[in-house]
């Protein structure tokens, strides 16, 4: 389990990698972003990207997944909000996505001394390193309990 006291401001984690298929697009934007550039109508073709692209909020999914089951597990207790959101580039189908975590600053509890503050840059790039997605999150995570401060673990 990783706890607020494992958090270095600078560090940089490759989290994960999720392929994208034309499927999954499809899927997701008929079910929550039903807009013919996400579920593969004929005009997507005519649109702005020139073919069929992932939702933002898609996008914004695969990061979240990826880091709630990257391992090692983080003792989050909230999540507190999404900052500076920006969509860079469109993802399409085949594309190899990459989410990568970059500890910005780690700030205790004031007033609970069992937690603190994790800022976050979560970026989004594709197979070819070009930026996708980019936000800063703030997480509310657990302190490591006392029985194990002392212990390492």
């Amino acid at each position: 389990m990783k706890y607020l006291e494992d958090f270095v401001p600078g560090e940089v984690e490759t989290v994960g990698d999720h392929s994208i298929s034309p499927d999954e697009i499809i899927e997701y934007g008929k079910a929550w972003d039903p807009q013919p550039i996400h579920i593969g109508s004929e005009s997507a073709a005519a649109a702005e990207f020139g073919g069929l692209v992932a939702a933002g909020t898609h996008l914004v999914a695969i990061t979240v997944l990826k880091l709630v089951t990257h391992l090692p597990k983080v003792a989050i207790i909230a999540g507190l909000g999404w900052d500076q959101v920006r969509f860079h580039r469109p993802a399409r189908p085949g594309d190899k996505l990459t989410v990568t975590r970059e500890c910005l600053d780690v700030r205790p509890s004031k007033s609970k001394n069992d937690r603190g503050v994790v800022r976050n840059r979560i970026t989004l790039t594709n197979q070819a390193g070009e930026l996708v997605l980019s936000y800063i999150d703030a997480i509310l995570v657990a302190r490591r309990p006392a029985d194990h401060q002392n212990a390492g673990g």
